[in-house]
């Protein structure tokens, strides 16, 4: 999806009043509530990336309504090539098996705002 692809899927696994919180304080920082900010946030993220950002998702662990996910991600940003560590936290509503809120927590949060600030 962030490399050009389709956004249509991941919504269709979005409740309509999904939350989705980015710390920091660069232009994709904020809580993105309802379906409209959060695609307005994956779209702001392919724009920055020039669609080149890449995913790598890596071992996820599974509580009740929860589920916490390590990623790598990479992506070609003002000409430079920048990577970064995130742990996503999905809370899914059990009833009906969609993401209800999410709080993506960078392992480097000087760094993850450097990146997505376009300051290196």
């Amino acid at each position: 999806m962030y490399a050009g692809g389709s956004i249509d899927p991941v919504v269709e696994l979005l409740t309509n009043d999904i939350v989705w919180h980015v710390p920091g304080k660069s232009p994709i920082a904020g809580d993105h509530r309802g379906v409209a900010q959060v695609t307005d946030y994956f779209k702001r993220r392919r724009q920055l990336a020039d669609s080149t950002m890449r995913m790598r998702p890596g071992e996820a662990m599974v509580a009740d309504e929860a589920v916490a996910q390590f990623v790598e991600g990479s992506a070609v940003i003002d000409r430079n090539r920048v990577s970064w560590k995130t742990m996503g936290i999905y809370r899914v509503d059990p009833e009906r098996l969609l993401v209800d809120e999410v709080w993506l927590v960078p392992l480097n949060g000087d760094l993850f705002d450097r990146i997505w600030s376009g300051r290196r």
